[in-house]
């Protein structure tokens, strides 16, 4: 992990060893661990799995939350990456990001990012499996990625949580069908029966009554949730997506399917005026003995993920601007770079008076200026992380004697 570091300012951690000579020597070990046809995906992100199984033990009550999304990563100055794919556009290329990250129920604490992929030109690259395979749809994948996440044995019950995209009721049928449970944001324009009646979410939102459940962070201030549920009917036909046959005619139609019984959560952000900043309507299979307040909080957590993107872009691991010519290298050393990440949530994580210490110490080498309502972050400890990890490279090359005699020589340079 230390010698896969970024070289951009802004990453974490010296940029390269002690001594003079290392730094193009650590450059091509790394070039050739990455190349090496023997180190598989399955095995970097082993690590990750067993700390995902030790936070969770540690960190999570009945259940364990199974955050899930996607991002692009843009290389589109990157000629030399032969196998980017086109997203939207010709100049929009690079790859996508199928990331999961495993949250505490505890405390919204990230633990690890057990299972990703990437997309390419030549195929979908997985820490589940080798090589590339054919591409599927963004929730055909996914339905195989909480199949195999809850055949892991990790402990407690994973609850899955998914953004808007996941608002599919052919994959929450089918999600239902194989056991696994869902938190998913919907549309409030849906069709759903209510009692007797046959009506918009949108309506039975705006019939229930509100409970003011908690105080929560909007956009930096200080706002409150207020959260409402009820026991909604999904019956609805299935719409897959439209697909031309030989001659170009529309094929697919709808596809009927039995009715599926799910609870309905509203929760809204609301200003101590009133105002509704912001309004989630989620649907969950997870029975009546979680609260619906809670399940609100576990939605309101899915943002952990979106700071995983952050450290592995902006705040931390630089992805965007690795030189690694081949997905399937950029893939390995990102698989890499999710250990440091759960290794930082990991010390975020951990209590007593040394943990503390430690943190105070990291935060010190990392050289960071921190607010004074968060003197941790994530981002921070990476930083000094590296910054320790190179320490203890140097005190394997010279003494503290011998650093003590440099500090005395520097200091004793005339001006």
């Amino acid at each position: 992990m230390q010698h896969s570091n970024s070289a951009v300012s802004l990453a974490a951690g010296m940029k390269s060893l002690p001594a003079a000579d290392a730094a193009f020597a650590d450059t091509q070990a790394l070039w050739r661990f990455l190349s090496n046809p023997r180190v598989k995906p399955t095995d970097l992100a082993a690590p990750v799995l067993a700390l995902a199984k030790l936070g969770i033990e540690q960190g999570c009550d009945g259940y364990a939350l199974a955050v899930h999304d996607w991002s692009r990563l843009n290389y589109r100055t990157h000629t030399s990456k032969r196998d980017r794919v086109r997203m939207t556009h010709d100049t929009d290329v690079g790859y996508e990001l199928q990331s999961t990250v495993l949250v505490a129920d505890r405390d919204g604490s990230p633990i690890g990012a057990p299972t990703q992929n990437l997309r390419t030109a030549q195929g979908l690259l997985s820490s589940r499996w080798e090589g590339a395979q054919e591409p599927a749809s963004h929730l055909d994948e996914l339905s195989l990625r909480l199949l195999w996440l809850d055949r892991q044995g990790l402990g407690r019950a994973l609850v899955h949580v998914v953004d808007r995209e996941a608002d599919s009721i052919r994959h929450l049928r089918a999600w239902n069908a194989q056991g696994s449970l869902w938190l998913v944001r919907v549309k409030d324009s849906g069709p759903v029966q209510w009692g007797e009646r046959t009506v918009k979410l949108s309506e039975v939102g705006q019939q229930l009554s509100y409970e003011r459940v908690r105080m929560v962070q909007h956009q930096g201030r200080e706002a409150e949730q207020w959260v409402a549920s009820t026991s909604v009917v999904v019956s609805k036909k299935a719409k897959p997506k439209k697909r031309l046959d030989a001659q170009g005619r529309c094929i697919g139609g709808t596809v009927p399917g039995a009715p599926l019984t799910a609870r309905l959560v509203v929760s809204q952000v609301r200003e101590a005026s009133g105002k509704v900043l912001a309004q989630w309507y989620l649907l969950s299979n997870v029975d009546d003995s979680v609260q619906a307040a809670t399940l609100a909080l576990w939605y309101y957590w899915r943002w952990r993920i979106e700071s995983y993107f952050k450290l592995l872009k902006g705040a931390g691991q630089q992805i965007e601007h690795w030189e690694q010519e081949s997905a399937e290298a950029i893939f390995k050393r990102l698989l890499i770079a999710s250990q440091a990440c759960a290794l930082a949530w990991r010390l975020m994580r951990a209590q007593g008076e040394f943990a503390e210490q430690t943190r105070a110490f990291l935060i010190r080498l990392s050289g960071r200026q921190m607010k004074r309502n968060t003197p941790v972050t994530a981002s921070a400890l990476l930083s000094g992380l590296y910054m320790l990890f190179a320490m203890n490279e140097t005190l394997q090359h010279y003494s503290p004697e011998q650093i003590a005699q440099f500090v005395r020589e520097a200091r004793a340079m005339p001006p």
